[in-house]
C-alpha cells in the first residue's frame, strides 16, 4: 500500500510542477460565448514560447507572473494580458471590425436592393473590458487608450522595482554589509535610498557595494548634513 503512495506521489510531481509554470485556459467568442475557438495562437511575448488551442478551446502555455501573454486568431482582435497569477483564464475574443474611409460619389446608380436588410446582421456592441480573475487586459490599440495602458505598465514597473529597493536597503541589509552604529540609520536611509532609474540602470544591481559606497559617502558629509531637508509647511487659509 505504502509503495502504491509513493508511486501516485510521484507521478504527481510534474503536474504539479508543470501547474506553477504554466498559464491554462479556454479560449471562447465574445458574441457567442458558448463558441469555444480551435486553433487560436497563445504566445507569451516575454520567453517567445507560443501555443494553439485545441478543438474544444482549451491551452496550456509555459509562463510566470510577470509575463505578457497575447491572443490571436484570424479574424478577431488580438487580446494581450499582463500576468499577475497564473490562474486559469477564460478569454473571449472579439471579432475584427474593419471600418472603410468615407468615399464621396458625385454620380452613381444605385441598386434597388441596397435597402434591404440583413436578417442575420447583429447590432454593434459597446466595447466593455474582460475582468477576468488575474490578469489586468492591455488590448491593443492606438491613441489615448494606447498612452494609458504604457502609464499603468511603467507604473507597475516602477512598483517591482519600488518593492525590490525597498526589500535590498533597509535596516537589516544595511547592518549586514557597514555594521551601522547610533540612531542616524533611518536618515541614511532616506538620504542615500537608490533610486529607480539608478536600478534600471544596471541589472542586476549590486546593493551590498551601493551600501558600502554610499556610507563612505555618508561619513565624509558634515553633521548638518546628514539628513534630508524638512519639507515645506503648507499654508492653509481660512474662507
Amino acid at each position: 500500500m505504502l509503495k502504491k503512495i509513493l508511486l501516485l506521489l510521484i507521478l504527481a510531481c510534474p503536474i504539479s510542477l508543470l501547474a506553477q509554470n504554466a498559464l491554462t485556459g479556454n479560449i471562447f467568442d465574445n458574441d457567442l460565448r458558448s463558441l469555444s475557438i480551435e486553433g487560436a495562437t497563445i504566445k507569451n511575448l516575454t520567453s517567445n514560447a507560443i501555443a494553439l488551442t485545441n478543438k474544444d478551446g482549451h491551452f496550456a502555455i509555459p509562463a510566470k507572473i510577470g509575463d505578457v501573454i497575447s491572443f490571436a486568431y484570424s479574424g478577431y482582435q488580438t487580446d494581450t494580458v499582463y500576468l499577475i497569477n497564473l490562474f486559469p483564464k477564460n478569454i473571449y475574443l472579439r471579432a475584427q471590425v474593419n471600418t472603410l474611409n468615407t468615399v464621396s460619389i458625385s454620380a452613381a446608380k444605385l441598386s434597388p436592393y441596397l435597402d434591404l436588410k440583413n436578417p442575420d446582421a447583429r447590432p454593434a456592441r459597446e466595447v466593455d473590458y474582460n475582468k477576468n480573475r488575474g490578469g489586468i487586459r492591455l488590448t491593443l490599440g492606438y491613441g489615448k487608450f494606447r498612452k494609458d495602458q504604457a502609464k499603468i505598465q511603467g507604473l507597475m514597473e516602477n512598483e517591482r522595482f519600488e518593492a525590490e529597493i525597498t526589500e535590498n536597503f533597509n535596516e537589516e541589509t544595511v547592518n549586514k554589509s557597514v555594521k551601522f552604529e547610533g540612531k542616524d540609520i533611518r536618515a541614511f536611509l532616506d538620504l542615500f535610498r537608490p533610486t529607480v532609474d539608478q536600478v534600471k540602470a544596471e541589472r542586476p544591481f549590486n546593493y551590498n557595494f551601493y551600501i558600502i559606497r554610499a556610507y563612505h559617502s555618508w561619513t565624509k558629509l558634515p553633521l548638518d548634513q546628514r539628513k534630508l531637508p524638512p519639507l515645506p509647511k503648507i499654508k492653509i487659509e481660512n474662507n
